[in-house]
């Protein structure tokens, strides 16, 4: 008995050196495992505030809410590169997009044809001035002031929209796209206007250019009417497209005369996506 007491008591005397030699071990590294599992959701909750706060930034760039002669990533046209009614104004595109143009014009004035622009980059703020003044009447649409002419507030919107993007939604805000020549139908179909046209159908592709806005039909749907002038540079601007779908929601685009309708009309997949196919 005596010796099965003396057993017990030996094994609790090894058990408890065992255990204050040990102990610091185990604490330590509880304590350490604690801490790392501490500091990897710390480290998460920064990634998540990262990317937040880059998305944020990201959206403010792709609705148009900056002005473009403060971003490094933006240039001045030199003047000769624009249309002369435009050649006393400041325009701005990204800087990838002027270099493929240019190259684009050089390649164009050896055939004999003479690109310019007459449109580049346009903020939100432009853009907001262009739409409110057809919205309000200030600028006649066809003939017509709008704000009389059609007083249902969507049907007006849906107007608008046959050849003017809502401020937010328009592509001209990423300083990739630009009108060539002339915004206007009826110079594409002069002698001198189908002549350029059918060159950049030829060779704007080469340099990285898309129409954006082809003629309606099967292939294209939805979207604006067809516009001859209106093209974009792919390498940046399809990249712009798909963080545009990811990122910007009905409820972003606001902030102009009439954008209580704008979550009506579905404008991201009706307008935005509603391109060329070859430019998506």
């Amino acid at each position: 008995m005596n010796k099965h007491i003396s057993t017990i008591i030996l094994c609790l005397a090894l058990f408890s050196l065992v255990f204050i030699v040990f102990m610091p071990y185990f604490t330590s590294s509880f304590l350490d495992l604690r801490q790392e599992k501490e500091n990897e959701a710390k480290y998460q909750k920064f990634l998540l505030e990262q990317r937040l706060k880059a998305e944020a930034k990201q959206k403010i760039y792709l609705t148009g809410k900056f002005d473009p002669a403060q971003r490094k990533d933006f240039v001045l046209i030199p003047p000769q590169y624009l249309i002369e009614q435009m050649n006393q104004n400041k325009m701005y595109l990204r800087q990838e997009t002027l270099s493929a143009f240019l190259k684009m014009a050089e390649a164009a004035n050896g055939d004999k044809i003479d690109l310019q622009i007459a449109s580049a980059t346009r903020n939100f703020d432009y853009q907001k001035d262009l739409w409110e003044k057809k919205w309000t009447g200030f600028t006649i649409v066809e003939g017509k002031d709008l704000s009389k002419s059609i007083p249902d507030g969507q049907e007006r919107f849906k107007k608008i929209l046959e050849y003017s993007a809502a401020p937010g939604i328009s592509r001209h805000h990423w300083g990739t796209d630009i009108d060539i020549n002339n915004a206007n139908s009826a110079y594409f179909e002069t002698t001198n206007g189908k002549k350029v046209y059918e060159w950049l159908v030829t060779n704007a592709p080469s340099f990285g250019f898309c129409q954006t806005y082809t003629i309606k039909g099967q292939e294209r749907p939805t979207g604006y009417n067809e516009e001859k002038w209106h093209w974009s540079y792919l390498p940046l601007s399809q990249n712009f497209t798909e963080e545009y779908k990811r990122l910007i929601k009905d409820e972003d685009i606001k902030g102009f005369l009439g954008d209580e309708y704008s979550s009506q009309l579905n404008l991201i997949n009706n307008y935005v996506l509603g391109i060329n196919p070859d430019c998506l």
